[in-house]
């Protein structure tokens, strides 16, 4: 199998909330003195790179056979600093990844963003889609669509998403959570209806298990929830956990179309990423503050979701051209991935 058909056999989309992955400046108009160097966190510059690396280790890690991610959905990154810190200040810097991002009314500064690696993807459109309805306490936070080209030549349509939290109890919250997803399901029927066998994907942090509304609503509009009961190798037994109980409030969502092509959606729990639960048994995700205490190895509180999408054929058939998108890259293409490959091999020895 030569090199190019190697990449483009898979497709990777990974899936991770942050955690708090804020800057040590203040903004004047959000709330974010928190995590500032005079803040309640003592956020300094050391403590947001080693953050920030964790968290880049964390997402090359997720890719199958050194192969790093294509696609990567993030939740709860504050801005344009903390992402280009990410994608071009950090290991993850290897991965030749570029962004897109949201600039919310959300009150804290936390957004949404999109990362996605320049070789395997070319974005052709994007926007920020927000939420209707009356929320001025506490406003949902915008999504993000993106229209793009993976390679080979296929659209894909992607969006992410960080529905409201619980604040204020799960019931009294859900009118917010489904203002977002009435939102998204407004693009989907959209989507559908100019294309029936579009290809749809739709990640992010849902507050919302997949038996509840928010998810089973989305359903019925004609995607598929392949994050269900994604399992992991080393003791997780959800995305998240509060108080002793695994949940899972991540997913990913995908058209027919594309689910047929998914080899798979799982758990990424690296044992690196896990720490002893003294307080309830068994394990939990390594977060950077257990209460007030600071955790030089944390990442998040959130575990990554990773799907693997396989081609349905090599679209550039016998003759070995690539769709025309990427025929006039072949030399920047193979170099990007020969930097993924030598990296994820270095990466052995960072962990």
């Amino acid at each position: 199998m030569g090199i190019a058909t190697l990449i483009i056999s898979v497709f990777t989309i990974v899936e991770l909330n942050c955690e708090n992955l804020f800057d040590c400046q203040h903004d004047s108009l959000k709330q974010d003195t928190e995590f500032t160097p005079e803040g309640n966190r003592k956020w300094t510059k050391n403590k947001y790179w080693k953050k920030v690396n964790n968290i880049a280790q964390t997402l090359m890690s997720c890719g199958d056979d050194g192969q790093l991610p294509d696609l990567i959905a993030l939740c709860e990154v504050e801005n344009d600093s903390v992402m280009r810190d990410l994608s071009r200040r950090s290991p993850l810097k290897a991965g030749a990844y570029e962004y897109l991002m949201t600039d919310s009314r959300d009150t804290r500064g936390i957004n949404v963003a999109l990362l996605y690696c320049r070789p395997t993807f070319r974005p052709l459109s994007s926007r920020s889609i927000r939420p209707e309805g009356d929320f001025e306490e506490h406003p949902p936070r915008d999504i993000l669509y993106v229209k793009g080209i993976k390679i080979g030549g296929d659209t894909l349509h992607v969006m992410v998403v960080h529905a409201p939290s619980r604040l204020g109890g799960k019931t009294s919250s859900e009118q917010r959570r489904m203002a977002t997803i009435t939102a998204m399901s407004n693009v989907v029927d959209s989507i559908f209806h100019e294309s029936p066998e579009a290809r749809i994907v739709i990640a992010g942090d849902f507050n919302a298990s997949a038996d509840e509304l928010p998810l089973t609503t989305l359903e019925q509009h004609g995607i598929v929830n392949v994050s269900r009961g994604a399992k992991g190798k080393n003791g997780a037994k959800g995305s998240y956990k509060y108080q002793g109980k695994w949940e899972y409030i991540d997913h990913i969502l995908v058209s027919p179309s594309l689910h047929k092509m998914s080899s798979g959606c799982r758990l990424h729990d690296a044992e690196w990423l896990l720490e002893t639960d003294k307080a309830f048994g068994g394990c939990k995700p390594q977060r950077t503050y257990n209460g007030w205490r600071y955790n030089p190895k944390g990442c998040s509180d959130h575990l990554p979701l990773v799907l693997t999408i396989k081609a349905e054929k090599d679209e550039r058939g016998e003759s070995g051209n690539f769709s025309s998108l990427y025929k006039n890259n072949i030399a920047f293409f193979l170099q990007e991935w020969k930097n993924s490959i030598n990296f994820a091999t270095n990466l052995v020895y960072i962990l």
